[in-house]
């Protein structure tokens, strides 16, 4: 069976957004929510998540190169509970540590659907069903 799985990138200012499944294993990028309110951010997420149809949920926690948490881990773990509270979908959270490495240096939206697209890909490598 194959499962449709939406990632996440997420920021203070704007949310990067992937799609792929578990059948090919392949991540692509798919939007950036640029909305500093949450209502907006999960009015928009709640959009693609009833287009899509997603089994689960990932979402990137950021870290220290060394493991530790900061901040932003805090913020991405509230994110990935609020997610599961108002979708009540299965979020699996994904060590991001390195996947901006990849992505060539430049400025841009574009950027963060790009590195959700990493974290979801990361995820479906190493990790999915």
């Amino acid at each position: 069976m194959t499962d449709i799985v939406l990632g996440f990138d997420f920021g203070i200012k704007r949310i990067g957004i992937a799609s792929g499944n578990t059948l090919s294993r392949q991540a692509t990028p798919l939007k950036v929510i640029d909305a500093a309110d949450n209502a907006t951010r999960f009015n928009e997420i709640g959009k693609l998540i009833a287009e899509w149809g997603p089994a689960r949920l990932v979402v990137g926690l950021p870290l220290h190169p060394d493991g530790a948490e900061h901040e932003m881990t805090a913020r991405a773990r509230r994110f990935a509970n609020q997610l599961h509270g108002r979708f009540t979908l299965p979020v699996v959270l994904v060590d991001e540590r390195y996947s901006s490495a990849v992505i060539p240096a430049r400025r841009g939206q574009h950027i963060d659907a790009e590195a959700a697209s990493i974290i979801l890909q990361q995820y479906l490598d190493d990790y999915a069903p």
